[in-house]
């Protein structure tokens, strides 16, 4: 085993120096180096280190390897002078793109790739203009705080007194991005000890829910005809399923032609990630794998659609866009704080009104349940009993 951790180190060394970008060659080479010292008992640490911290008996112990050692290479990572590499921030996000975390994107898809790219990217341009595009490892404390201090000017200016122009959830996305590059980038390169500037820079959140549509608002305005003739008719029809299904935009645009299941006893739609190599698709955790029993307005708008909407297929932004403006535009929103998001609250007071079974709640919602999950949370025909109580009446025309 040795002998192996030995091989390896050897081999990271000399691939290193045969690598052709130097930011990488000097990642490679600093990795070579902690697993040479890793393999000998030891953990990586510089020459000040070891002198500081190491006790009597592990510092004879590091000096004993270090009459072993056979060339100036080995005695320099013995001895903690492998420098660590000297890769600017935006040289650091582009390895941490490509090498540390490629197998986190392997469900998503291209949307869902470039939103996720674009969210941290927002966090580096941010510190790179204020700060400079300086080496990641000479990144300070006072660095960290002056980025911390940037954002809480726009979530609390002058001292909470003016007028905030963005969210602390935006803020503490932009500063837990820095905190993860700078951790999993120095992980990546072995250096697991080194102390992360950004460490417990967080702003308060206040969670406030999105208050519900009132049903009889529901039933006057969007059930009743011509209620969303402003929406082009995908559009509409989303928005109509969302009324007896409580799921999510995104996850009913990207419904795809055999998750809708119309030819069954219970006619559902099932909601899973796609594994489709040319189309794969994640959804936003594992309790939201569910199965929906379609009644009322939804069942009639899938069987006019039995192949989904294809127009706001991985698109979802889009339709986010559309919606909101259009009910914006129309007159739809009761108060400013609603969103076309609301309706998946209104769904959810409905069930709760409707003495629907808490546990079947959370399970049509998407939502976690505290406990071990057994069984398959209920028959179809139970949970399309229970949707059949609260169905709200609606006029065929607006299908």
């Amino acid at each position: 085993m040795k002998r192996d951790a030995l091989e390896a180190a050897d081999d990271a060394l000399w691939g290193d120096l045969i690598a052709e970008r130097d930011g990488q060659t000097a990642v490679r080479r600093y990795q070579a180096a902690v697993r040479y010292v890793e393999s000998l008992g030891f953990s990586y640490k510089t020459t000040t280190d070891i002198a500081a911290n190491d006790s009597r008996a592990a510092f004879f112990e590091r000096m004993d390897a270090l009459t072993r050692a056979k060339t100036d290479w080995e005695r320099n990572a013995i001895l903690g002078r492998v420098e660590p590499p000297t890769v600017t921030v935006t040289e650091a996000f582009r390895v941490y793109v490509e090498e540390i975390v490629p197998h986190q994107l392997t469900g998503k898809s291209e949307t869902q790739k470039k939103d996720w790219q674009k969210v941290k990217r927002r966090a580096i341009s941010n510190f790179v203009e204020l700060c400079g595009d300086k080496p990641l490892k000479d990144i300070t404390r006072d660095d960290a705080l002056t980025f911390y201090r940037f954002w809480m000017q726009r979530i609390a200016p002058h001292g909470g007194e003016g007028r905030p122009t963005h969210s602390a959830s935006s803020g503490n996305r932009d500063v837990g991005n820095m905190r993860a590059l700078f951790r999993e980038y120095f992980n990546f390169a072995g250096d697991r000890d080194r102390r992360n500037p950004f460490e417990g820079l967080n702003f308060r959140v206040l969670k406030r829910s999105r208050p519900p549509f009132p049903v009889e608002w529901v039933v006057a305005k969007m059930l009743q005809a011509r209620g969303l003739a402003p929406l082009n008719p995908e559009a509409r029809g989303i928005c109509l399923v969302m009324v007896e299904t409580g799921a999510r935009p995104s996850e009913i645009c990207n419904l795809r032609p055999e998750a809708i299941r119309l030819d069954v006893p219970v006619p559902h739609i099932r909601i899973e990630p796609s594994t489709d190599p040319d189309d794969p698709r994640e959804i936003k955790t594992a309790s939201s794998v569910r199965e929906i029993p379609l009644v009322g307005v939804a069942l009639a708008v899938l069987q006019r659609y039995p192949e989904g909407f294809p127009r706001y297929r991985n698109r979802e932004r889009t339709l986010s866009n559309t919606l909101n403006k259009s009910f914006r535009l129309a007159g739809l929103l009761p108060t400013p704080e609603h969103s076309v998001y609301s309706l998946r609250h209104t769904f959810e007071d409905r069930m709760k009104v409707g003495g629907v079974d808490e546990e079947l709640r959370r399970i049509l919602m998407g939502h976690s349940i505290d406990r071990p999950r057994y069984g398959a949370g209920g028959t179809l025909e139970w949970r399309q009993k229970a949707l059949l109580a609260i169905a709200l009446p609606f006029d065929p025309s607006i299908v």
